[in-house]
């Protein structure tokens, strides 16, 4: 077949599966890795690798993967399969979506979260110099994949393991699912696709043989099994979140971050670390995390939607939530949680607190035990503490307050009122001592103990 160059890129992604081996309320595609659903990433290496189309094909019984679908390509773009008759039947739907493309379509799927733009891209270099690109991999155990008889890179046929024969069954060279060809040409082969076998469906597979049939030529390039891994149960979800932890841990380390145990560090999809830090044992980072260069995250503390600041040291067991923003130098020591509060250069809460909402300013010092009181039941209030203030042990801070710069308040206040610069708060009651109490309290009831054991 005569091949014209492609003028465009555009893909469809496959996502209307039940999942139903997932066992889970969340649709398949919705379980995340990295802390990011497996359908953004098929949707996020689509972009990447500069298809101005995307496709999401979705099925009735999963609204919220419609409703997250069209949040990132736009309800124009969304498909549905109702029912369910196999992937040349669920590619067939995206037909009228596409009419008006002209270019190079790749084919993906919303289960498979590691094939990224480096992946895909060799598919669509190969397709602009075939009739139509399959991407294979060598499987360690290819069991019910469909099996690439090949002749080198060409692509002389796709055989369903069910309907393989021995010889066939034997093959290592495996199908991902993933192939690229000229739009026209795609809808075409698939309006020849028939459901004559035994499971009775549209294999999107079956295209290669017609392709073959009209004198075309497919070939194959190939990936490496962890980039094509799919996730259909629970136990291939946790396969799939371990090598995209690895390869992140390893891209970390190459970029002179250091972890003595990396394996018990887990990290988010967007989590940025810069170079120089440290990061101790069983830390786990949540969304939207950025740590400074030099910086210092001890053990066991968690980490979500906060900047912490260059030398800063967090932990151990610290938690810093949605807000925090730990300045350079800063101390969050352990057992303190933070959120929604800017807490300034060298300022320090080493011990047992609380702080959230508000400012903490430079060179302060925040002692052990001292809490926030930041909400009233309806609103969130804020606490405001000064430059080089000094905040006793075991302190309420009720908000709204404001400490100022150089103020001290006494252990065991409950601050309700503004303190101004430079002055001690204290809301501590007098202590009384009464001379001889204990000793005579003592002598009392060990009388009384001595009683009711002789009764």
């Amino acid at each position: 077949m005569q091949k014209s160059p492609p003028t465009g890129r555009a893909a469809v992604i496959l996502a209307a599966g039940q999942g139903t081996r997932m066992k889970s309320p969340v649709p398949k595609v919705l379980h995340k890795i990295g802390g990011r659903t497996m359908l953004d990433r098929a949707i996020d290496a689509a972009f990447e690798v500069g298809c101005e189309r995307v496709i999401v094909v979705v099925g009735n019984h999963s609204p919220s993967v419609r409703a997250t679908a069209e949040k990132r390509v736009g309800a124009a773009n969304i498909v549905v399969q109702d029912p369910p008759q196999g992937t040349g039947h669920a590619v067939n739907v995206a037909r009228e979506a596409m009419k008006d493309f002209d270019g190079t379509v790749i084919v993906t799927y919303g289960d498979s979260p590691l094939m990224a733009a480096k992946v895909l891209e060799p598919v669509f270099t190969l397709a602009a110099a075939s009739d139509i690109a399959v991407l294979g991999f060598i499987a360690h155990d290819p069991g019910a994949y469909g099996r690439l008889v090949l002749d080198g890179d060409r692509l002389n046929e796709i055989v369903e393991a069910r309907e393989a024969s021995k010889e066939q069954f034997a093959i290592k060279a495996c199908n991902s699912g993933v192939l690229a060809c000229d739009r026209e040409l795609l809808f075409s082969l698939l309006s020849d696709v028939k459901n004559e076998n035994s499971k009775g469906e549209y294999y999107l597979t079956d295209i290669v043989g017609l392709a073959k049939a009209r004198g075309g030529q497919p070939r194959v390039t190939m990936a490496q099994e962890h980039e094509v891994l799919g996730a259909n149960s629970q136990a291939e979800l946790a396969v799939i979140e371990k090598v995209w932890q690895d390869g992140v841990r390893r891209s970390f380390m190459d970029n002179g971050v250091h972890m003595p145990a990396p394996e018990t560090v887990f990290f988010n999809w967007d989590t940025q670390v810069e170079v120089g830090v440290i990061i101790e044992p069983n830390v786990v980072f949540g969304d939207g995390v950025h740590v400074a260069s030099g910086a210092v995250i001890r053990a066991f503390s968690h980490l979500e939607g906060c900047k912490v600041g260059e030398g800063a040291l967090i932990g151990p067991y610290a938690r810093l939530r949605p807000g925090a923003d730990i300045g350079r130098d800063a101390h969050i020591g352990n057992f303190v949680e933070v959120k929604n509060v800017t807490v300034g250069e060298g300022a320090k809460a080493n011990h047992l607190s609380y702080l959230g909402d508000g400012s903490v300013g430079a060179g302060a010092n925040i002692g052990a035990g001292t809490i926030f009181c930041n909400y009233d039941g309806f609103f969130k209030h804020k606490t405001v503490v000064g430059e080089r203030a000094f905040i006793g042990s075991n302190t309420s801070l009720v908000a709204p307050v404001t400490i100022g710069h150089g103020a001290i308040t006494g252990s065991g206040s409950v601050i309700t009122q503004d303190v101004p610069p430079d002055a001690l708060a204290l809301t501590r009651a007098p202590q009384v001592a009464k001379e001889s109490w204990a000793a005579a309290f003592r002598e009392k009831k060990l009388a009384e103990k001595a009683a009711k054991g002789k009764s």
